[in-house]
């Protein structure tokens, strides 16, 4: 599989290490250094594009791939608002397309974990929830995608929320989420029940960026010479 690379940093290279360790050829790597060859030409060369770059690119770039007709994956976040326009873009045009927040295993997993201890504390109103991140200080977004999934899947699970808050106090309706920037800690994704008996931690640390580079990979060949709009749920096979 020949892959195009968007945003050459640590994660594309985390990427690209991973991706040449199980047969696959790198025939673009973009970063802020080479934008000039960001062009439909080249990204055709690619059976799959890889978009890593941060949030003032990326619609740009998943853009530039879904009219080129190159599939695509996106771990960037912080653009949100532009996901259902390009999500119809890639439908339109017969364009594989897989956005994820995060692309580890193990955060998906996470996930399914988070929306099933949500839905048990429906149960008990006694129970109040928090959620906490801590990344690298070179993250642009705070809170990150990852938190913002966890609070949202909370929210669709726990009826007794509905908002969440960054750096506020917890509410009978609000979510507090509290996003820490340390040095360079991979992630760190915390989600606390607390109630005046005992407290639940559901716990996902990262130990380094290998497990979001695996997963990208791995979405990549699952999205090879498919076209639709995917998720990691589909990648895993989560039903």
């Amino acid at each position: 599989m020949k892959l195009a690379i968007l945003g050459y940093g640590k994660m594309g290279k985390a990427i690209e290490g991973i991706a040449q360790k199980r047969g696959h050829e790198i025939v673009l790597r973009i970063s802020s250094t080479n934008l000039h060859e960001l062009t439909d030409a080249n990204l055709k060369k690619a059976d799959i594009a890889i978009e890593f770059s941060n949030p003032e690119s990326a619609e740009q770039n998943v853009r530039m791939c879904i009219d080129a007709g190159v599939n695509v994956i996106c771990g960037s976040t912080g653009w949100g608002d532009a996901l259902p326009e390009v999500r119809r873009l890639a439908q339109e045009k017969g364009v594989g397309f897989l956005h994820a927040t995060n692309f580890s295993v193990g955060v998906n997993i996470f996930f399914e974990v988070n929306k099933l201890l949500a839905s048990l504390m429906n149960e008990w109103n006694e129970y109040d929830v928090a959620v906490e991140e801590t990344h690298h200080v070179h993250k642009k977004d705070a809170p990150g995608g990852t938190a913002i999934t966890i609070t949202e899947q909370i929210i669709d699970n726990l009826v007794r929320k509905n908002a969440w808050k960054l750096n506020g106090d917890s509410s009978d309706d609000v979510i507090p989420v509290t996003a820490h920037r340390i040095d360079e800690v991979p992630g760190t994704h915390k989600v606390t029940y607390s109630s005046q008996i005992d407290s639940i931690d559901i716990i996902h640390t990262a130990h380094s960026r290998e497990g979001f580079a695996k997963g990208a990979v791995l979405a990549a060949e699952f999205i090879n010479g498919k076209s639709g709009i995917f998720t990691m749920k589909d990648v895993l096979g989560i039903s």
